[in-house]
């Protein structure tokens, strides 16, 4: 049989993955990271010394560039447990006849369900109420109701469409910045599509769901944060990259924005924010978690064997599910 050895380089790989890759004739290794560290911590040379002759790579945030890829020839499967894909070198795989898979579909209720629970945590200043109850100030702060109000998701993908449906027992108006795909999602839900500039300036709470890619790299600067009602809410559980964390800390310090709600940073791609960051997670009126929207026990083994079955269907020559697809360079050969 032809090379079927499959490198896992992701922490929480459940036992029923493992055994559905085994049972389809893989050979799973799984790498022993450092206690704090993830495979984005990872330097070129230890990838290449854990992934050499494998077939196939379940990753997660390493950084998997043209010279990586070159130094590993026999690799023909980059399958990434998550939905992202800014950090792989998309042109590289095709050149080199590699498929590239997202785990589509496997996270976004995890994702969705904390996308609500930053919404909800913010508007009701939960982090800030708990940090003066644990000092002895029991005093009762006044928090923002998210019935009846408006909120702005921009991009209607698979997990903005989730939090639409989590918000529709809060009876809220949603704006959403999209196309309408013609499949009557949009109709059905009351949704309306407006522009960036509109939600902007008529939400009440405004969240992100959008890849990060060059035309969207810091879409809310310090001049969208500006156009935003004062005391909205801004939660952001996409992709860091989208804000300009410096221009967010600016505008929550002078409680133009009255929170935010956080999940991933700037400082994950770029340690010179590194400072802003613990600025930002310092402050009362931010809810912070460490780029986690996805990583509950049923969100992770979904994930898992998403990437896993698309692993599979590319060592047996098949096609992955067309949605997990974001770049084949067997069709380029």
């Amino acid at each position: 049989m032809h090379n079927r050895r499959v490198v896992v380089t992701q922490r929480f790989f459940d036992d029923k993955t493992i055994t559905f890759l085994e049972n389809a004739g893989c050979t799973v290794v799984q790498a022993e990271l450092p206690a704090g560290q993830a495979d984005g911590n990872l330097s070129h040379d230890e990838l290449v010394t854990l992934l050499q002759g494998a077939a196939g790579w379940i990753v997660g945030h390493a950084r998997v560039t043209r010279e990586l890829q070159a130094d590993l020839p026999d690799l023909q499967i980059i399958s990434r447990r998550g939905v992202g894909y800014e950090r792989v070198d998309l042109e590289a795989a095709k050149d080199f006849g590699k498929v590239v898979c997202i785990a589509a579909g496997g996270n976004d209720a995890s994702v969705a369900d904390h996308t609500m629970s930053l919404m909800l945590a913010a508007g009701h200043r939960f982090r800030e109420t708990q940090q003066n109850m644990i000092t002895g100030n029991w005093s009762i702060l006044m928090g923002s109701d998210l019935y009846q109000k408006t909120v702005g998701i921009v991009g209607l993908g698979r997990i903005g469409r989730s939090l639409v449906q989590r918000l529709k027992g809060f009876d809220v108006q949603i704006l959403a910045v999209d196309e309408d795909r013609g499949d009557g999602f949009v109709q059905q839900n009351g949704i309306e599509l407006v522009s960036l500039d509109d939600l902007l300036t008529r939400s009440d709470y405004i969240s992100l769901h959008v890849p990060l890619t060059p035309e969207t790299k810091f879409m809310i600067d310090a001049s969208a944060l500006l156009r935003m009602k004062r005391g909205a809410i801004l939660v952001n559980a996409a992709r860091g990259g989208l804000v300009d964390d410096k221009a967010l800390l600016d505008a929550l310090k002078s409680g133009h924005i009255a929170a935010a709600g956080l999940d991933v940073f700037v400082s994950e791609s770029d340690p010179e924010y590194k400072s802003v960051t613990q600025e930002l997670i310092e402050l009362p009126n931010v809810i912070a978690t460490p780029h986690a929207g996805a990583s509950t026990r049923e969100g992770l083994d979904r994930t898992n064997m998403v990437a896993a079955r698309c692993v599979v269907a590319v060592l047996n020559g098949e096609n992955p599910p067309a949605q997990c697809v974001v770049a084949d360079g067997r069709r380029a050969g």
